[in-house]
């Protein structure tokens, strides 16, 4: 790293922005400094992410199809642990964005940043420690996920040894790599599809490492450093953003370099490139407080989060126009190439998407789509329509590029395309419909002031149509998949024995260089001079400079971030100590805290939240709205994003020890018309009890106030505590015999649920403005 450093300094400093690649052959005689040099593009390892994009790719969408068969059917999950809705769902959203995406990211940048700098990857061997790093990280998620080793953080699910292989595959070897080339590159300015590649890998990297800050229980567990609303905050900010610097940024490199390429056409606006590209990277970092309206969370921040949304609409826009307007005058071509006309309906998607996206973010709209599923056809409509035909229209421009060969079919590739925006449609119009019947229904009260439907299998019921007919949308979206899949398998099938591996020349680039443009004259004389300044300034005339210095380029794009950034950060470490105290908020028992932990195993978060907003109709159905001071012990947060079945912030007590055992067994038993699965495993699964002091100690790093007596009691308290609930159990002749119960991992379950919500209406045994440092000690609640 430090050697790439110091050659992006020389580099700077000499204006020499090109070095000879190692593998090239020595020049043949030109001046010293602007030398032809030779050289060959390593074509093999695009080849490799394009297979692994679209393998991923049919994993993510069986996946997806799959869980959403569960919905209206929930007994596909055939009551195994591992293929419940709330362990998968996690599963196909990885697999959807790090693998298919993250491979389609990789394909791309690693074809397009050769030719753009006219130099081979900076190392062969990074490239392929890259591929085959990512993929193993792809297949740890695969493998951990459904075994319910989560951090239940949405889209930063896997645990902390992938995280860290996350880390060291992204900046060590992709971003090396990337840097590298663009270190040794031989076209002296840097094209716009670069910036945004610059800006995905240098966010990206500060984004993960911050939001995965944790303290580690075991290999396969791991606590946040953040608790309630600082940990909300943070991953809000983290999760906005890796849609923003994941999903958004990086294709729209893709977009400005294979659009034109497939159009034969120039970008429509080399300014509007510059102006869109900057405003998008400062803008998009500060929205993520957005999903947290009506929360605990101060209504600043997400009110700073709507504001900037909203402002983030004309940046995305002005990405939209370039890319349609770079077709004018190739329209005519869009009847006839499939290549074409997926870039289209994929950069439509994605004005759609970012249309949609401020819309949701402002306060009044978001009251009502906020855990519905207007929000998950949100997410689709940007994943499917603007990732997944970007990704397979760039695939089908490849194809025949890599192998050498011409493409096996185009009606098969016409087919694959109206299957895709068929199934798209109909896939996000039923859930658009379900989501504003959700909230409508949600909130709908009576003359009386009563909930109109006030018990919450009503919504249910009304919505399952809609999730019938997006299953048939996902049915043909996967067909036109398939059918890519043939058509990419017959054209490699027709590729030559042997692929020509032509011999690029360039010339090195000189060390002195001496056209960078002069500023412009001022337009005005009798203005002020700031108005001079800045008017000769909005020429953007000193970025063709800033294009030829990678190093400088990269430096102004990370200002951009950070500095939005610590806005948002700074104040979330100040919230932990801002946070209003509530003396009856204490830690958990040692047996709530291991069933705590098995709620987030079993991803409970993905179908229920625990967050009641100050809105009248949900504290009618739920009770008393949350408080920022109930949360301070949660690492992580769980206050969800969806609501699949009621909201679990005050279920403590409401129901029986015994109706939740039976509850589990068999949720239509207690509540006909259910789409939960059942989870008859976790009165056959021990629990962990020996675990307990372990888990209790990282609680101590972050500051959870346990004693070490308490935590040395733990095993016994947590046995005392399952046996008197077991006890309860049996009692409600919901079970034979406490025997049979007190071990298993539903005892503690119970006892976390139980306890939900109750904190805050425990009669105070200290004065209020007293902190309470003191555990409970195993007591039931």
């Amino acid at each position: 790293m430090g050697q790439l450093i110091c050659a992006f300094k020389e580099q700077e400093q000499h204006m020499q922005d090109g070095m000879e690649h190692s593998s090239a052959p020595a020049e043949v005689g030109d001046p010293a400094g602007s030398r032809v040099e030779h050289f060959r593009y390593d074509d093999a390892i695009v080849r490799m992410f394009l297979l692994a994009m679209f393998a991923w790719a049919i994993v993510a969408f069986l996946v997806g199809l799959y869980v959403a068969l569960q919905l209206p059917f929930p007994s596909l999950s055939f009551g195994l642990e591992w293929l419940t809705f709330g362990r998968l769902r996690p599963l196909h959203t990885n697999a959807a964005i790090f693998a298919f995406a993250g491979n389609a990211i990789f394909a791309g940048i690693y074809y397009s940043t050769q030719r753009l700098c006219r130099a081979r990857m900076f190392s062969d061997v990074l490239g392929r420690l890259h591929f085959w790093g990512w993929q193993l990280i792809i297949v740890s998620a695969a493998l951990t996920l459904p075994l319910g080793i989560t951090q239940s953080k949405e889209y930063a699910e896997l645990e902390w040894p992938i995280d860290i292989a996350i880390a060291v595959v992204w900046v060590g070897f992709f971003g090396v790599n990337f840097f590298g080339t663009l270190a040794r590159r031989r076209e002296r300015h840097m094209y716009v599809a670069l910036w945004f590649y610059i800006a995905t890998i240098v966010t990206v990297a500060i984004l993960h490492v911050f939001n995965n800050l944790v303290v580690p229980a075991g290999l396969f567990k791991s606590y946040p450093i953040y608790a309630g609303v600082q940990d909300a905050f943070m991953q809000w900010w983290y999760g906005h953003n890796a849609v923003a610097f994941f999903l958004t940024t990086p294709f729209l490199g893709l977009m400005y370099y294979f659009l034109p390429k497939a159009a034969e056409k120039p970008v429509f606006s080399y300014r509007l490139s510059i102006v869109h590209f900057w405003s998008l990277v400062f803008i998009y970092i500060w929205a993520g407080p957005h999903h947290l309206h009506y929360s605990p969370t101060p209504d600043w921040a997400s009110t700073l989060g709507m504001l900037f949304s909203i402002m983030l609409w004309m940046p995305s826009w002005g990405g939209m126009i370039n890319g349609l307007l770079t077709l004018r005058g190739a329209w005519n071509k869009v009847s006839n190439d499939p290549v074409l006309k997926f870039f289209v309906v994929g950069v439509t998607f994605y004005g759609m998407s970012t249309f949609e996206g401020p819309l949701l973010s402002v306060k009044a709209v978001n009251a009502l789509s906020h855990y519905t599923d207007w929000t998950i056809a949100h997410v689709h409509s940007g994943a499917l329509g603007w990732n997944g035909c970007l990704a397979f229209g760039m695939m089908y421009w490849l194809l025949p590029r890599l192998f050498q060969t011409r493409l096996w079919s185009q009606k098969a590739a016409n087919a694959h395309f109206w299957l895709a925006t068929v199934g798209i449609l109909l896939y996000i119009l039923p859930i658009y419909v379900a989501g504003i019947t959700q909230g409508l229904m949600w909130r709908a009260l009576s003359e009386q002031g009563q909930l109109s439907y006030p018990t919450f299998l009503e919504t249910t019921n009304a919505i399952l149509p809609m999730y019938h007919m997006r299953v048939l949308g996902g049915m043909l979206f996967l067909l036109g998949a398939l059918i890519g899949g043939y058509n990419y398998f017959k054209t490699w099938q027709s590729r030559p024995r042997t692929y020509e591996e032509p011999i690029q020349s360039a010339p090195r680039l000189s060390g002195a260089y001496d056209g960078d443009p002069v500023a412009p004259a001022p337009p005005y004389d009798n203005v002020a001079d700031v108005a001079k300044t800045l008017s000769v300034w909005s020429t953007l005339w000193w970025h063709r400079r800033w294009e030829r210095l990678p190093l400088r380029f990269t430096v102004w794009v990370i200002i951009a971030v950070v500095v939005a950034s610590l806005f948002e950060i700074i104040p979330t470490f100040l919230i932990r100590s801002n946070v209003p105290t509530i003396s009856t908020v204490k830690p958990y028992t040692p047996l709530e805290l291991i069933g705590r932990d098995i709620y987030v195993a079993e991803g409970c978060y993905n179908c229920h939240s625990q967050m009641i907003r100050p809105i009248v109709a949900e504290t009618l159905r739920y009770g008393e709205y949350s408080k920022p001071g109930e949360f301070v012990y949660d690492h992580p947060f769980q206050w969800g994003s969806r609501r699949i079945g009621p909201d679990l912030a005050r279920e403590g007590g409401k129901q029986s020890s015994a109706w939740h055992v039976v509850h589990f067994r068999n949720p239509g038993d207690l509540s006909p018309g259910s789409i939960m699965p059942v989870y008859g495993w976790l009165e056959k699964k021990k629990l962990d009890f020996e675990s307990i002091p372990l888990r209790m100690k990282a609680q101590m790093a972050l500051g959870v106030p346990y004693t070490e007596q308490q935590r040395a009691m733990a095993v016994a308290d947590a046995r005392a505590q399952a046996r008197r609930i077991a006890q309860q159990v049996v009692d409600q002749k919901a079970a034979a015999s406490v025997a049979e119960l007190e071990d298993k991992q539903v005892i503690a379950l119970i006892a976390y649920l139980q306890r939900l919500g109750t904190d805050l209406f425990v009669k105070p045994s200290a004065p209020a403005t007293q902190p309470a440092t003191q555990p409970a000690n195993g007591a039931e609640r």
